[in-house]
């Protein structure tokens, strides 16, 4: 077991509970794939919620446990992340809760639409889909979900459970999944004002893209401001000068004369 590894899927977790995407017990888990190998680090404690770097089991690709203890109920549920690495060669995170807005629109079967600009900007325009029941790691349930992924797009809502995410790297998977809770708890919100309205599918592309030229322009910085000659570091009525001598002789008045 990689030690540093370990802490930072434990790292992970604890940011996934800090961004506010996750019930209230914590429950959820999270797993990283290991660069440049067949495994992945997993979380296999029964919540998110100070889950400690020793209960991190190191679990191959193929869904054999290879280091750690792993309880069956979190056992049950590591076929659905290696779907995504075996399905997604690109991804290196998957994460799991159940985020209680987005959870909500699982629970009912319903898929979340592209009503919140950010879902288009981080590459959801197309929405959240929403996978058929079935219990929970049986083959029927991988296959659900590999059904119901949209090539592209992050995320999918696993009916009667939770939330799956799953991207390249933690902090885009955790930056998806808020952005999920967000999305779902606003269409919740807008029901009572006659349900969300979708963006178009044009606008949607539209905001991508925009997205993408502010991301290629780089941070942006403001220019330091000009001094001017009374401009210093000084304090009104400090003196740069140690030397009370000099500064004595040099403040003279003008009819003192010179030395």
């Amino acid at each position: 077991m990689d030690a540093e590894v370990a802490e930072q899927v434990a790292d992970i977790a604890r940011r996934v509970v800090a961004s506010g995407a996750i019930s209230a017990n914590g429950h959820g888990n999270v797993s990283v794939r290991t660069p440049g190998s067949d495994e992945m680090y997993f979380t296999a404690g029964p919540s998110l919620r100070d889950h400690p770097a020793s209960a991190v089991v190191r679990v191959g690709l193929d869904g054999t446990l290879r280091e750690g203890e792993l309880p069956p109920i979190q056992a049950a549920v590591v076929a659905m992340h290696t779907a995504m690495y075996d399905d997604n060669p690109d991804v290196g995170c998957v994460l799991h809760t159940h985020s209680p807005y987005a959870t909500a629109y699982a629970v009912a079967r319903r898929p979340i639409g592209c009503w919140v600009e950010a879902l288009a900007m981080f590459g959801l325009g197309d929405g959240v889909p929403v996978t058929s029941y079935e219990p929970r790691g049986s083959e029927q349930a991988i296959a659900g979900i590999r059904a119901a992924v949209i090539p592209g797009v992050p995320a999918v809502l696993l009916a009667n459970h939770g939330v799956l995410v799953f991207h390249r790297t933690p902090e885009l998977a955790i930056l998806v999944g808020g952005v999920v809770e967000e999305a779902a708890q606003a269409g919740l919100n807008a029901a009572a004002l006659g349900g969300p309205a979708d963006i178009p599918a044009d606008l949607r592309a539209a905001a991508l893209q925009r997205a993408m030229t502010f991301e290629s322009s780089g941070m942006v910085r403001a220019a330091p401001p000009v001094q001017s000659r009374e401009d210093t570091d000084i304090a009104w009525g400090e003196r740069p000068e140690a030397d009370d001598a000099e500064r004595f002789y040099r403040d003279r008045p003008p009819h003192w004369g010179t030395a």
